[in-house]
C-alpha cells in the first residue's frame, strides 16, 4: 500500500488587482481555486496546463512562498498551513523547490560553493570542512565536477545551472521536491539529461516529485501520476497511462490530441476547443471549460462540475459522467 505523504485540500490563493479607477474595490483573482489532492511517497505527480491556469502559483502555496487563503496543506499527517517563522523554517528542510529560470534563481555575486551551502549555514548543519565536503558530492552527484564549486554562475550553461539548483535543493536531503517548469528553458538534448538525472536520484534518495509543466511529453515520460488544470481548478487526476491512454475530460482530449503522433503512419484526430479563454477575473458562473466546449450542455453553464471517480484512482470534473 502506497504512503501518503502530502495532501492539499481545498487551497485556493487569491489575489487583489488594483482597479485603474479611483478609489474603486480591487478585484479578486482566484489563480488557485479549491484544489484537493494527494501525493504518495516515492511518485511524481506531474501537474500540467496551459500558461496562467494556476499551476505555478499552485506550487509556490505548497511551500508557502505565496501563503493560501482557504484550504490545508497536510505534510505527513500534520497541518503546515499557519506555522510561524520557526516552524515554517524546519519544515522547508523537508520540502524544497526547483525553479524555472536557471539564470535567474542563482546569486551572480557568489561562487556556486556559498550558493549550495547557504541552506545548510542558515540551518546550522554541520562544521565548515563538512559544508564543503558535502558541496562537492552533491555537485558530482548532479553530473558536475567538484572542482567547479569556485567558479560563479555566469561561467556555467543553462542545463548545468539547472544542476546546480538541484544540487542546492538536495543539499538539506528533503523528502519532497517541487519542480516549477525545470527543463522548459533548455535546448531538448539537455532536457533528457537532467530528466533522467531526475529520475536517479529519486530512485537514490527515494524523493518525491511535483513537477509542474506544460510540456505534456516531459510530464508523460516522468510522471507516474497526472494532474490536469484549467484556471485554477483541476479537471481531471489519474495514473499516467490512464490519461494519455484515455482522457476523460474534454479539455484534457484537447490537450492530448495536440501533441504530434510518434509515426507518420498514425492517424490521429484533433480535437479544437474554439472560442476565447474566460477571464479569470469574471469566470462562469457554471463550467469554466463552457464556453469552448464543444461538449457543451445546459448543465454545464448553470452548475459547477465536481471530481467523480471514473475508474480506479481516475477522477474527473465534468457533467459527462455520473
Amino acid at each position: 500500500m502506497r504512503k501518503e505523504i502530502l495532501e492539499i485540500k481545498n487551497l485556493s490563493k487569491v489575489f487583489d488587482i488594483k482597479s485603474k479607477r479611483l478609489f474603486e474595490k480591487p478585484a479578486k483573482l482566484k489563480a488557485v481555486n479549491d484544489v484537493s489532492f494527494k501525493v504518495f511517497e516515492g511518485e511524481t505527480l506531474g501537474i500540467i496546463g496551459e500558461s496562467g491556469c494556476g499551476k505555478s502559483t499552485l506550487g509556490k502555496a505548497i511551500i508557502q512562498l505565496n501563503k493560501a487563503n482557504e484550504g490545508k496543506i497536510i505534510y505527513k499527517g500534520n497541518d503546515i498551513t499557519h506555522l510561524n517563522k520557526k516552524e515554517l523554517r524546519a519544515m522547508r528542510k523537508d520540502i524544497q523547490m526547483v525553479f524555472q529560470d536557471p539564470y535567474s534563481s542563482l546569486d551572480p555575486r557568489k561562487t556556486i560553493l556559498d550558493l549550495i551551502k547557504e541552506p545548510m549555514i542558515i540551518h546550522n548543519i554541520g562544521s565548515s570542512e563538512e559544508r564543503n565536503k558535502r558541496v562537492k558530492e552533491l555537485l558530482v552527484e548532479v553530473g558536475l565536477d567538484a572542482m567547479h564549486s569556485t567558479r560563479y554562475p555566469h561561467e556555467f550553461s543553462g542545463g548545468q545551472r539547472q544542476r546546480i539548483n538541484v544540487a542546492r535543493a538536495l543539499a538539506l536531503n528533503p523528502k519532497v521536491i517541487v519542480c516549477d517548469e525545470p527543463v522548459s528553458a533548455l535546448d531538448v538534448s539537455v532536457q533528457a539529461q537532467v530528466l533522467n538525472m531526475l529520475k536517479g536520484l529519486q530512485k537514490k534518495y527515494n524523493l518525491t516529485y511535483i513537477f509542474i509543466s506544460h510540456d505534456l511529453g516531459v510530464v508523460k515520460y516522468i510522471s507516474d501520476r497526472i494532474v490536469i488544470m484549467y484556471l485554477g481548478k483541476i479537471v481531471e487526476i489519474g495514473n499516467s497511462d490512464d490519461i494519455y491512454n484515455s482522457p476523460k475530460h474534454p479539455y484534457t482530449e484537447a490537450l492530448f490530441s495536440a501533441i504530434p503522433p510518434e509515426s507518420p503512419f498514425e492517424k490521429k484526430e484533433t480535437v479544437v476547443l474554439k472560442g476565447d479563454i474566460p477571464s479569470p477575473l469574471n469566470l462562469p458562473a457554471g463550467c469554466a471549460l463552457s464556453t469552448r466546449c464543444h461538449k457543451c450542455m445546459d448543465k454545464c453553464k448553470k452548475e459547477q462540475p465536481i471530481l467523480k471517480r471514473v475508474g480506479d484512482n481516475h477522477l474527473v470534473s465534468c457533467h459527462l459522467y455520473k
